[in-house]
């Protein structure tokens, strides 16, 4: 274990390798640190889409892509269809040793099972894989280590707005990808059914001060078993998704992706803000004249996204209404579809 680096990325998900990748690519000395034993897995459904990354991945790690989108409310079905693809399913494993070699390649240092301890203004303790506690020093400290972010509470950042998905992976094949608008169960949240390569990732999301996440647990079985699904029994995996964005950039500190809250509050898209924020973090290391303009792009997205929340939240007969009305305005292409999207 170092004991000492300029940068140092808590983190290894999407956001902290593309950081890290970039700024290895300017010759910077970059120690990414990540508490789990593997580098790619988390509970997420995996979609990304066209206006994202999509087209910004190699074609092998897509698991399936879509032209279509299938989409419900109580009262309403329609099908979305363009020219181009519209979401892909990812393997985030996949997708985490694919940007893992990136980073590598580029000059970064990557140690996992490594648990930081705690921050201070000028250095970190880590638990290292040798069960050891090292000091490390650094310049830079840049937090990508997720929703409930270490680096966020020593910033002394308070979280609000959080989101919470449950997802349950089973092992079928399915051929449509579906976003149900249930504002009876799922509020202004959705339940989902993602086809991957041989699996199906099935869920649901919605703001956390909507619903407990028992109780939303509750409601995506209910509604699952109308699609087909009987899920009890099953393994359920739940993740919460920060979308309480107040800055990324914090003197020599830095939050980037869900610890700096970029995720859709709407949607809970989480891969796009994570590698974009991660890149423009690192840009602003390289060049502090650098205006980091795609951060404040997503923020604008990200609050259109929170309008609906806090119309549902505010006027919960309206929820339902305000799902119908989305989906008509769809339907007739006055809305588009991605609108949803964190991309521009």
């Amino acid at each position: 274990m170092k004991t000492s680096a300029e940068i140092i990325i808590i983190g290894a998900g999407p956001g902290g390798l593309a950081c890290a990748k970039k700024l290895a690519e300017n010759g910077r000395d970059v120690l990414v640190l990540e508490r789990k034993d593997r580098i790619g897995p988390k509970i997420c459904a995996g979609g990304i889409t066209w206006n994202g990354l999509l087209c910004h991945v190699p074609e092998e790690l897509l698991e399936r892509t879509f032209y279509d989108q299938y989409i419900f409310s109580n009262l309403q079905h329609i099908r979305l269809r363009e020219k181009k693809p519209m979401v892909a399913t990812i393997n985030r494993k996949n997708l985490g040793r694919w940007m893992a070699r990136a980073a590598k390649h580029a000059g970064a240092t990557l140690t996992i099972g490594s648990t930081v301890k705690k921050i201070t203004n000028r250095n970190i303790l880590v638990k290292g894989p040798d069960g050891n506690v090292h000091d490390i020093s650094y310049r830079y400290l840049i937090g990508a280590d997720g929703a409930t972010s270490m680096v966020r509470r020593f910033l002394g950042i308070p979280t609000k707005k959080m989101g919470i998905g449950i997802n349950y992976i089973i092992d079928e094949q399915y051929q449509k990808m579906e976003w149900h608008l249930n504002s009876k169960l799922f509020g202004s949240g959705y339940g989902w059914i993602f086809p991957h390569r041989q699996t199906l990732s099935i869920g649901a999301f919605t703001d956390q001060r909507n619903l407990s996440a028992a109780v939303l647990k509750k409601r995506l079985l209910t509604w699952a078993k109308t699609r087909g699904y009987d899920l009890s029994g099953k393994k359920a995996a739940a993740a919460l998704v920060n979308s309480d964005f107040q800055g990324c950039f914090f003197n020599n500190i830095y939050l980037i992706g869900d610890a700096a809250g970029l995720a859709s509050g709407l949607t809970g898209e989480g891969i796009y803000p994570a590698i974009i924020s991660g890149e423009a973090v690192a840009k602003k290391i390289i060049d502090p004249a650098y205006p980091a303009d795609e951060i404040f792009a997503m923020k604008k997205k990200q609050q259109q996204h929170y309008k609906v929340i806090q119309l549902a939240a505010k006027y919960p007969l309206l929820s339902s209404l305000l799902m119908e009305w989305l989906v008509v305005l769809l339907r007739i292409k006055i809305l588009d579809f991605h609108i949803l999207e964190m991309a521009e």
